[in-house]
């Protein structure tokens, strides 16, 4: 369905990580002109305001995790009017484990124009500088708090085929490698990216076992995690596989139990391993 007619629109734009060269024009320029600037925290807007030498024309009003269902209706009303409302959070792209989610869907709910201002993201810039495969990859937001949820959480990538990369807080960074070591083994290739484009930029690439040794140190400033797939188990050729259960009737089994049996060992269709067995008898 096409937006309403005469409505306003959402503009979800991103910010910088650490280094403000990295604010784009389009960005300057919404600050400088939106009629609603919802932000995350209002003194860093006005701070980042600040530093790009922008007065903010429009309302600024605060936009946060605790506040962001509350606020909805209002936000909601001001763009059926025909305001421009323009949303920031502290770094990056709003909506991407941010506030934003809720208003985004309400919007698009009702027919409303949303837009963005592409930008930083902590989330693909930790992908390209970990070294690790990119071409297929997922987000996973912040693992659970408590150790055993967190276990739990990291169950399912110990066959995840893609990368997979995630946020966590520095004083939980120790623990939660030590956990993703017990779950998904001490040799998983990972990185570590703190500080993202800021003056202690740090990535640390390595093993789990490896990472979490070194994070037993401490680490501090803005922390995102990468996961690298999980290793792909060669599996026997079938001609391996039909060797091994003619042997197996040889020693006295019957063919369809011994097919049966290695295919579901090998990880292959019992049919499949049964008729080629069939076949070369």
């Amino acid at each position: 369905m096409s937006p309403v007619s005469g409505s306003g629109r959402l503009v979800l734009a991103a910010t910088p990580l650490g280094d403000i060269r990295d604010a784009s024009a389009r960005l300057i320029e919404a600050l400088g002109t939106a009629d609603v600037i919802a932000a995350e925290d209002t003194r860093r807007l006005h701070s980042l305001a600040a530093a790009l030498q922008v007065k903010p024309s429009g309302r600024v009003i605060s936009f946060y995790d605790q506040n962001e269902v509350g606020r909805l209706p209002g936000l909601l009303e001001s763009l059926h009017d025909g305001a421009t409302v323009l949303l920031v959070t502290d770094a990056g792209m709003p909506s991407v484990s941010d506030p934003g989610y809720r208003l985004v869907a309400a919007c698009v709910e009702q027919d409303l124009t949303v837009t963005c201002l592409p930008g930083p993201s902590a989330v693909t810039t930790a992908l390209a500088l970990s070294g690790l495969p990119s071409d297929r990859f997922a987000f996973d937001g912040f693992p659970p708090r408590k150790s055993g949820e967190r276990k739990r959480w990291f169950a399912p990538l110990a066959t995840e085929q893609r990368t997979v990369v995630f946020f966590e807080a520095p004083h939980r960074l120790a623990d939660t490698l030590a956990d993703a070591v017990e779950v998904l083994g001490p040799d998983r290739r990972a990185a570590v990216c703190r500080e993202l484009t800021k003056k202690y930029e740090e990535v640390v690439r390595g093993s789990l076992a490896e990472l979490a040794e070194w994070a037993v140190e401490g680490a501090r400033g803005e922390i995102t995690v990468v996961l690298g797939p999980a290793p792909v188990e060669d599996k026997p050729d079938l001609d391996t596989l039909v060797a091994e259960v003619k042997q197996r009737v040889a020693d006295g089994e019957r063919m369809k139990s011994a097919a049966a049996e290695v295919a579901e060992a090998a990880g292959i269709s019992k049919k499949t391993l049964y008729d080629a067995a069939i076949k070369s008898s």
